[in-house]
C-alpha cells in the first residue's frame, strides 16, 4: 500500500512536470552554455596549436644560435 502511494505521487509529479513550462528556460540556458563551452574548447585548441608552432619556431631559432 505504501509503495503504491509513492508510485502514485511520483506519477503525479512527472505528469505535472511534463505539462508545465517552468524548466524551459533552464533547458535553454543549459543548451546555450554547452554550445559556448564547445566553441571555447575549439577556440582553445586552435590557440594552443598556434602557440605550439610559435614556440617551435623560437626553439629552432635559439637552437641554431647555440650549435
Amino acid at each position: 500500500m505504501m509503495m503504491m502511494m509513492v508510485v502514485f505521487r511520483l506519477q503525479m509529479k512527472l505528469q505535472s512536470l511534463v505539462g508545465s513550462e517552468e524548466g524551459q528556460d533552464l533547458v535553454e540556458y543549459a543548451l546555450l552554455c554547452s554550445l559556448l563551452a564547445f566553441g571555447w574548447v575549439l577556440g582553445v585548441k586552435n590557440v594552443a596549436s598556434a602557440l605550439n608552432s610559435a614556440f617551435q619556431g623560437v626553439s629552432s631559432t635559439l637552437g641554431s644560435y647555440v650549435s
